[in-house]
């Protein structure tokens, strides 16, 4: 094997082994001794490359058995009040914004919908007393999906900080999307 040919392989090798370490980010709504918080997680499992027709060779995250798909449509400026989330679920916003923040604390988490409009809540009524307000601002209205974890399970993962991700911390996929696995 020539030179040129060893050192494509080696470029090519350490290229993809960095690219498959990229992990995401979600802003996540949890629980600590009571109460909710909201902060950003790290996924443990880092993208893979998808073999399924249609995408394969795209890059994939994988988020765990789910349980049911609810797709929801909230009006402009609703006010969803203080409440914790009815089951430990990916909720993702397709459109529109929500402005999430917990009580007797001034973390907020301004989630809007699209490219980083995936969140995980965790904050259930078995470990969070209070919850989190959720409101939707804006002149249009939210879209999103709310998507249970089959048996409550919440994705391993490790807290990269508190407070809610920022866009740079979850933009790490668009280097995926423009290089592939």
């Amino acid at each position: 094997m020539n030179r040129l040919c060893t050192f494509a392989i080696s470029l090519a090798l350490l290229i993809g082994s960095a690219i498959a370490q990229v992990k995401l980010n979600v802003t996540a709504i949890s629980a600590r001794d009571g109460n909710s918080v909201i902060e950003c997680w790290q996924l443990d499992n880092p993208f893979a490359s998808s073999s399924k027709p249609g995408v394969a060779g795209c890059a994939i995250a994988q988020l765990g058995q789910l349980d049911n798909l609810t797709y929801t449509i909230v009006p402009s400026n609703y006010d969803g009040g203080l409440h914790v989330a009815p089951y430990k679920q990916w909720v993702f916003f397709a459109s529109g914004v929500a402005h999430i923040t917990v009580p007797d604390d001034s973390t907020e988490a301004y989630v809007k919908g699209g490219d980083f409009g995936l969140i995980f809540a965790a904050d259930t009524a078995d470990i969070s007393r209070r919850g989190h307000k959720t409101e939707f601002p804006g002149n249009t209205e939210t879209m999103g999906l709310q998507i249970p974890t089959r048996n409550g399970e919440v994705p391993p993962h490790s807290v990269v900080h508190a407070g809610a991700c920022e866009e740079s911390e979850m933009a790490g996929f668009r280097e995926l999307a423009a290089t592939g696995l």
